[in-house]
């Protein structure tokens, strides 16, 4: 973990992860240097979106797992990381690539906003269980119990 400075891609403060490039952001946050507020739901799907994109959803959901993780112990307690989340979300968002000839994350969310504005419900359509509380959920993925992911 380098701790450098994140405003050094740009003059002005950052406010969004928009602001990066992918390839700044994805550096970012592997350093552990992009500001947790910046890590939103919407950045935690970009990371998927980048990560499927670039190794294919297995080693995506490992990799993602791997740096949520890592990046929750260095900005926090290391206790918000659920593994069933992100695994979830890797599928989820694979599914969606899957049905779009998208080229970049912006675009792509643009036309599925569901996993944006709709991603707890989208879930629940997978789980009856409450995967965001339930202890085995954080630790290990746990399949769905009404709908498989495809």
């Amino acid at each position: 973990m380098s701790h450098s400075n994140p405003n050094k891609w740009h003059k002005k403060p950052l406010t969004d992860h928009s602001q990066l490039s992918d390839k700044e952001f994805e550096a970012l946050f592997e350093k552990g240097d992009l500001p947790p507020s910046l890590f939103s739901h919407e950045a935690h799907l970009r990371l998927a979106w980048l990560y499927i994109k670039k190794y294919g959803q297995e080693k995506a959901a490992e990799k993602t797992c791997e740096e949520i993780k890592q990046f929750d112990r260095l900005h926090g307690k290391g206790d918000k990381f659920n593994t069933t989340v992100s695994v979830a979300a890797i599928k989820m968002v694979h599914h969606f690539i899957k049905k779009s000839e998208s080229n970049d994350f912006y675009t792509f969310i643009k036309k599925f906003p569901r996993l944006k504005t709709g991603f707890k419900e989208l879930l629940h359509q997978h789980y009856g269980l409450d995967i965001f509380s339930n202890k085995e959920a954080k630790t290990s993925f746990i399949e769905p119990d009404l709908l498989p992911f495809d």
